[in-house]
């Protein structure tokens, strides 16, 4: 396996790629101009099967290694940015008004591209390898999109593997955990329902907003009485909606929040006492709740000999103190586990350093890290396909 050093060569050419990317800032599923800036990239590696407009915008590209009797490894990296109007006044700030890479994909599509040209050039691995650059991973489900569009049986894909920077993490450093590593998310709307009228007579209505005071502080109540301690779900409202006058008490009110969960069992009961907290609420007061309940991302979960090998890839890239391989589950959604769901395997964290947080108009990639994706994503597949 190889450190970092073997890999320096890249680290300009694949900067400029990634801040070209970062100019041209695209969301959802219409990345027609960053899909087709991989896409040539992928071509001019030499590489021959490349399969483009899987799930409207993203791409699939074999790479057969020096022995093709080998499995198919799938390496995943996202294309979507955001509608943040960024702020970071860098040379190669986005071109793009009110669209940013604010998470990094322009820099996890740029490792990969850099990835693919040295595994392009050596092949020294046995089987094939499957990039797949997918689009709208920011709320998109675009990971479901891939899968549903038939590309884990298509390439007869037996793991799959994803990488995503996170700043706070140094430069040259790895994080990941066996088993949950990111959390389910699911959406609800809440309807609570009760009886309008005149402000000045409360006493005639059956008033929703009361109701949905009491439904908010109840479903605190989730969390801290319901669930065991050492267990993590997290249950927040984040829009209330009511009403239009000062002096009308409305029909209804909309609750709706997030819920954030690491098991199936939690995510159940979750959707399932919301409900239930609700209505008995709600009945007290001589009103009715109507629940909307939308299961998003499942969990990310790494299957154990998956992540044994990634862990092995990256203390090799780096520092092997630089890997934790503890690192505690985050309570953030991550699509890529549909494709988890669909085959094994693991999902790496990559240090950016002390820069703004995801999400952030301050955001930018760190390029320092580009030579440590490009080495954890070789050895990778060196290390589950070996010759």
């Amino acid at each position: 396996m190889h450190s970092i050093e073997a890999f320096n060569y890249l680290k300009d050419e694949v900067t400029q790629w990634r801040r070209r990317l970062h100019r041209i800032p695209e969301l959802g599923y219409d990345l027609y101009e960053t899909a087709a800036f991989v896409a040539e990239k992928l071509r001019s590696f030499g590489i021959d099967h490349i399969e483009e407009g899987v799930a409207k915008t993203g791409i699939v590209a074999l790479i057969e290694g020096s022995d093709t009797t080998g499995a198919t490894i799938c390496l995943r990296a996202d294309m979507d940015a955001l509608p943040i109007v960024e702020q970071t006044k860098k040379p190669w700030a986005s071109t793009k008004y009110g669209k940013m890479h604010g998470c990094g994909h322009d820099g996890h599509m740029a490792m990969l591209l850099g990835a693919a040209k040295h595994l392009a050039t050596t092949r020294n691995f046995k089987g094939r390898v499957a990039l797949i650059f997918q689009p709208a991973e920011e709320g998109g489900l675009g990971g479901l999109r891939m899968v549903q569009d038939g590309v884990m049986d298509r390439y007869n894909i037996s793991s799959v593997f994803g990488l995503h920077n996170e700043p706070g993490m140094s430069v040259g450093s790895y994080g990941t955990c066996y088993g949950p590593f990111m959390a389910a998310l699911d959406e609800f709307d809440l309807i609570v329902k009760g009886k309008g009228g005149h402000a000045a007579e409360p006493h005639r209505c059956i008033d929703p907003i009361v109701i949905a005071a009491h439904i908010l502080l109840g479903l605190q109540s989730l969390v801290s009485r319901g669930t065991d301690p050492l267990e993590s779900m997290v249950v927040s409202v984040t829009k209330l909606g009511a009403g239009e006058a000062y002096n009308i008490i409305p029909e209804h009110v909309t609750v709706s929040g997030t819920v954030r969960t690491l098991s199936s069992e939690l995510r159940d009961f979750a959707q399932r006492q919301i409900d239930s907290t609700a209505q008995g609420i709600a009945a007290a007061f001589g009103g009715t709740t109507e629940l909307r309940y939308r299961r998003q991302d499942p969990v990310t979960f790494n299957t154990t000999a998956q992540a044994e090998v990634a862990i092995k890839a990256a203390r090799a890239a780096g520092e092997p103190t630089a890997v934790n391989d503890k690192l505690p589950p985050v309570m953030g959604s991550e699509d890529f586990a549909y494709m988890l769901e669909a085959r094994p395997g693991c999902y790496m964290f990559l240090g950016n350093g002390s820069t703004a947080a995801l999400h952030n108009p301050a955001y930018d990639f760190n390029d320092d890290a580009v030579p440590y994706g490009i080495a954890y994503w070789v050895n990778l597949v060196e290390t589950v396909l070996s010759n």
